[in-house]
């Protein structure tokens, strides 16, 4: 199959209208975001993300689109991606979190920064490029996709650093749906320490849910408020590359082009988290952010999954593979370590 371009994800401009529009492209990011949720709801077990993002990657692969799309297929990748991870904040109560106790809180901070660290040092290692290894780092070790499309506002990269990664998060999430189930059944420990390990290590929030639902409801509890720590982690990290960026930026000379020090979408996600944890919001309220949350991530992850090409991952070549299985090993080991040590 011929290599195509991996589309452009900068913001498009502000215009009135005709070719420059958004609404063509948004409408059908949406639309296939609906789609994903239609499967979704008949098949609870699989992630409308994910769904969303194959999409994605089914059109890029099949589909020329007009022009026009584009924009608004743009707009999708950032702005409803932000917007989405500030309504992420109304799943983590914080009270939940604390309750899970220092001990596997310590399990969380470890899996995050052990595996961005490590996951970078092992891709200089592999000689895998910066920008790609922090982007594969971020998936892997925070929340997947969304925690790439987050992360990647905040540092220098090119276009398929992000369309690789995405598709490695796919390759290896799915990876660990197969096999997270059996190995832990298997290992002999309890729901509540299976829980721990598979919201410590599974990369999608959705992906948690699916091996939780299959090891069961005791571990599938822990293993979401687990997973959702790990979502939390997200805004430190965002919040420390943008400082390392900055002063990069100072550095050479540069102030203007650095980003601001705490994204607006992080300030967002945060004021959401405390909404959940100190206002009582109605059920309903709760119900529709989480939906509508999944519709903007959906979104997002559809514009974003049509980079994510077979010519992108070919060029990419053997090294970021490498690097996206030993990233999942990385963090399985220290969620596995982590939790026997606490347990």
């Amino acid at each position: 199959m011929p290599s195509r371009p991996t589309p452009e994800l900068s913001e498009p401009r502000a215009t009135g209208g005709g070719a420059e529009s958004p609404w063509p492209g948004l409408a059908l990011a949406l639309a296939a975001a609906g789609a994903a949720l239609g499967v979704q709801a008949l098949l609870p077990a699989v992630s409308a993300l994910l769904v969303a993002i194959l999409l994605g990657v089914l059109v890029g692969h099949l589909v020329r689109l007009p022009a026009a799309m584009e924009p608004g297929l743009a707009l999708a990748a950032r702005r409803l991606l932000r917007v989405g991870v500030v309504l992420l904040g109304l799943q983590l109560a914080l009270e939940d979190i604390l309750g899970l106790g220092w001990g596997v809180l310590a399990v969380v901070v470890a899996v995050v920064t052990v595996g961005m660290v490590g996951t970078v040092a092992l891709g200089r290692l592999l000689r895998v490029p910066p920008a790609q290894a922090l982007l594969v780092a971020a998936g892997f070790s925070i929340c997947g996709a969304a925690a790439v499309a987050a992360v990647e506002g905040s540092i220098e990269r090119e276009e398929e650093d992000v369309a690789t990664a995405i598709g490695l998060v796919v390759l290896f999430g799915t990876v660990m749906i197969l096999l997270a189930p059996p190995a832990l059944g298997l290992s002999g420990l309890g729901p509540h320490d299976q829980g721990v390990i598979a919201g410590g290590s599974v990369h999608e929030v959705a992906q948690v849910v699916a091996v939780g639902g299959i090891l069961g409801s005791g571990a599938l509890t822990v293993a979401v408020v687990v997973k959702l720590a790990r979502v939390l982690m997200l805004a430190p990290v965002v919040m420390v590359l943008g400082l390392v960026r900055r002063r990069g930026g100072t550095a050479a000379g540069a102030p203007r082009s650095a980003p601001p020090l705490v994204p607006l979408f992080v300030v967002g996600f945060l004021a959401a988290a405390l909404a959940r944890t100190v206002l009582p919001l109605p059920d309903a309220v709760l119900a529709a952010g989480g939906l509508l949350q999944v519709l903007l991530l959906s979104a997002a992850m559809f514009a974003l999954g049509r980079g994510v090409h077979v010519s992108v991952l070919r060029r990419a070549g053997v090294r970021p593979v490498a690097l996206g299985a030993l990233s999942t090993l990385l963090v399985v080991a220290v969620a596995t370590g982590g939790t026997l040590l606490v347990g």
